[in-house]
């Protein structure tokens, strides 16, 4: 009895090995890294060698099938971030605040692959690596300079509790800004950018295979990624609980230094206690 109220992570770790939250991250990993590999080759495949060539803009168009796809899925993992958060702060169960770093962290790192695709998009298409009276790309870099605060937020906030709190405010708020933000350039702003999401249909049908192929392969390696750092962070969380036990036990260990990032070992511990 004793032993397990002195050690609630490393219990909680035990239980989740027999099949709880954080065990079941790494399941199913490699079958679905196998699918997004097979995904990702079959995509390429068709932008070089079945798609076809874009009348004004030739090869360069080709970057499309890459940009477009990680934009959506960027936006779509900010959106889905600040869902968890709700879900976080309707149960304060940490797994969500978790769950929500995780996905905003992964958008976070393929809205900067959209960004440097577009401008090099830019730079064949109109001569310019950016181009400020473009709506789309402005509103789009906004989005992602205010999600590259959310780390810096976390970090300056040492509580725990306090932490995953504000953290989760700023998700929901920052995802509802998402789609408000897309809706206000479609309706208020002139057509200039590539305008894909109202006229997918309108594309020949080998453009528009590719696509779709392209957007799917490169959502299975967004979840693919997510599903990765968690089985990271929760083989992690393990190594802490032992570490805690060992430093229970009169172990000197090195103290660990402040991470923007949920802790793990917290996590497990709030699970226990539930």
């Amino acid at each position: 009895m004793q032993s397990s109220s002195r050690h609630p992570a490393g219990s909680s770790l035990t239980k989740h090995r027999r099949g709880g939250d954080f065990g079941s991250y790494g399941r199913g990993l490699p079958a679905l890294s196998m699918a997004t590999v097979v995904a990702i080759a079959l995509a390429l495949a068709l932008v070089f060698f079945y798609a076809p060539l874009e009348a004004e803009e030739g090869f360069l168009q080709k970057i499309f099938y890459i940009h477009v796809p990680l934009a959506i899925v960027a936006l779509c993992g900010f959106v889905i971030g600040g869902l968890l958060a709700i879900q976080h702060l309707r149960t304060r169960d940490p797994k969500w605040d978790f769950r929500s770093y995780v996905a905003i962290h992964m958008s976070l790192i393929f809205a900067l692959g959209a960004l440097i695709t577009g401008s090099i998009w830019a730079r064949g298409s109109w001569g310019h690596w950016w181009v400020w009276s473009e709506p789309t790309l402005v509103s789009f870099l906004i989005v992602f300079l205010l999600y590259a605060t959310y780390q810096p937020l976390r970090f300056s906030i040492e509580d725990p509790e306090r932490q995953s709190r504000y953290a989760s405010v700023f998700a929901i708020t920052a995802g509802a800004f998402v789609p408000l933000n897309f809706i206000a350039v479609r309706l208020s702003s002139a057509y200039l950018h590539p305008r894909v999401l109202g006229s997918a249909s309108n594309l020949p049908g080998p453009m528009r295979l590719t696509f779709l192929v392209s957007l799917g392969a490169i959502s299975l390696l967004f979840v693919t990624l997510c599903k990765y750092e968690l089985a990271a962070k929760h083989t992690r969380a393990q190594v802490r609980a032992l570490r805690r036990r060992l430093a229970g036990e009169g172990v000197e260990l090195p103290r660990r230094g402040r991470s923007a990032a949920p802790s793990a070992t917290t996590i497990a511990a709030g699970r226990s206690g539930a």
